[in-house]
């Protein structure tokens, strides 16, 4: 489907690779171990200018990525188990609350909506399904379906020059629940300490510290390998865009056609109020974008055809009127 909606319910089998993410297409992208692979993520369908932040709206969260081994990357549906090779989550900021702390999103949102990863050389060639995830914890005080928002993608690939077993698996669902810590949280009070939710990186995966706090297009970020060693910052090998929840696609040359974007959902007993003044005078906030909360100065108007709807008191968002 071409939409952009977050999964809420971490219960649901959507989980896995987003709503219709169960069927394969033919094509999977062939990459070696070893091969650094990007995802790109952006706020609206079609869009992938670094002018401009990959996903708006203060969705700050950890970013993570999965593997699954499978027969057939063409025809898996997600339901067996997967082991993380990625996660870029959370640092501490010296002053402000959470929400002002560097986030795996912000590293994302702030270069280009790119996140760039590295195939683990320790696991066996053959046919994975790739789980890419941005969490966004915006609103993740309060419990589903109005708490946090997962934005997954999944690409058929078929892994080269591997080696190795394959390390313990989770299972989607089964890994998340909506009362971990780690997706039940309120970001906007000062935090000490933050978890990713679901299980450690594998060896021979990578976790990278978060230090992205303002917009600088395109850049890339090192990341440190669990075992010792950096990995590259080179160009990828393989691009596997994303920008709406659609089913999983893959093409030989690594890109999908579909999208996961940053765009929030509110509940039907949303209000068009919102907490903060007026905003600068003259300007308004696109389609999804944030206009207002507590301790926002943006634009509290919309662009036209939308409305200011009230998530919670931190954060109020530009929906279809």
């Amino acid at each position: 489907m071409d939409g952009n909606s977050p999964v809420t319910d971490p219960a649901s089998t959507n989980i896995r690779c987003n709503v219709g993410g169960g069927s394969g297409i033919a094509s999977k992208c062939g990459v070696k171990a070893g091969d650094q692979v990007t995802v790109e993520m952006h706020q609206q369908i079609g869009d992938r200018s670094c002018s401009a932040e990959g996903i708006g709206g203060a969705h700050w969260g950890p970013v993570m990525v999965y593997l699954s081994k499978v027969d057939d990357a063409s025809t898996a549906d997600g339901s067996g188990g997967w082991f993380k090779i990625y996660q870029d989550s959370w640092s501490k900021y010296p002053t402000g609350d959470g929400s002002a702390d560097w986030w795996g999103t912000k590293d994302m949102n702030y270069c280009c909506g790119k996140l760039s990863f590295n195939i683990p050389t320790n696991i066996p060639s053959g046919d994975y399904l790739l789980r890419a995830e941005a969490l966004a914890l915006h609103a993740a005080q309060s419990p589903p379906p109005n708490g946090a928002q997962f934005y997954m993608s999944c690409y058929q690939l078929t892994i080269t020059g591997g080696s190795g077993t394959l390390p313990p698996t989770v299972n989607f669902p089964g890994a998340y629940s909506a009362n971990d810590p780690g997706i039940f949280v309120n970001i906007y009070q000062s935090l000490s300490t933050y978890i990713a939710p679901g299980p450690t990186v594998i060896p021979g995966g990578a976790t990278k510290s978060p230090n992205v706090l303002t917009f600088s297009g395109n850049c890339a970020a090192t990341s440190t390998v669990i075992g010792g060693g950096t990995n590259p910052t080179t160009a990828a090998t393989t691009t596997a865009r994303t920008t709406s929840s659609s089913i999983r696609t893959s093409t030989t040359t690594g890109r999908t056609s579909s999208t996961t974007t940053g765009r929030t959902t509110t509940s039907a007993a949303a209000t068009t109020r919102t907490t903060t003044p007026a905003g600068p005078s003259g300007c308004s906030s696109p389609l999804y974008g944030q206009c207002g909360g507590i301790g926002y100065t943006g634009c509290t108007n919309c662009a036209s055809g939308s409305k200011c709807s009230v998530l919670n008191e931190y954060y109020s968002q530009c929906v279809s009127a």
